[in-house]
């Protein structure tokens, strides 16, 4: 007769300490290059992302710092990686369904990882002639379906969309005087 198996510790059998060990280990345990570049274009399969995205992704993985760049590098030779294209992309999608101000725009591609001057490059580019005034009018737009809104919610959408100040009264000025006696 054979031995009883060993069975390991279930997690509630562990302390917080021992589980937490066991897992950065398992964790920790070294891949090789391909598999590292495996892993990230799975990653990509799922949605479109930034190059810090995909580094933060490796890194949280337990992909050292030269497997990072390695991977970084040949996802940049295939093209799967583009921060400017995905900020382009990134850019005409948002803009199509929620139009927002400039400064917000900027503030959530450098939050996605690019950096201050491939934002305002992209933002340029994606803008396509369409000014700041535009883009808060379309914001309305979409928002009322075409009825009229209130002033106090018109001024609250703009803003939580990140329009200048200058754009939301110049658009609040063209409401009929009864919509702004409200």
């Amino acid at each position: 007769m054979s031995p009883p198996k060993k069975r390991s510790a279930t997690r509630s059998e562990l302390t917080k300490s021992e589980y937490d060990d066991r897992r950065r280990v398992k964790r920790r345990i070294a891949q090789s290059g391909e598999a590292w570049l495996h892993r990230a274009v799975r990653y990509l399969a799922r949605f479109d992302r930034t190059a810090a995205q995909v580094r933060r992704f490796l890194t949280n993985k337990g992909a050292s710092r030269t497997q990072v760049l390695q991977v970084i590098a040949r996802l940049s030779a295939l093209r799967y990686l583009d921060d400017r294209a995905y900020a382009a992309r990134w850019i005409q999608a948002t803009l199509a369904r929620r139009p927002m101000g400039l400064d917000r725009l900027k503030g959530e591609l450098i939050a996605k990882g690019l950096g201050e001057t491939l934002a305002d490059d992209a933002i340029v580019e994606g803008l396509g002639g369409l000014d700041e005034e535009m883009l808060a009018r379309r914001a309305l737009d979409l928002k009322r379906g075409g009825r009229k809104s209130l002033r106090q919610r018109t001024v609250s959408l703009l803003r939580q969309r990140g329009f200048a100040e200058e754009i939301i009264e110049r658009i609040i000025g063209d409401y009929p005087s009864e919509e702004r006696a409200s």
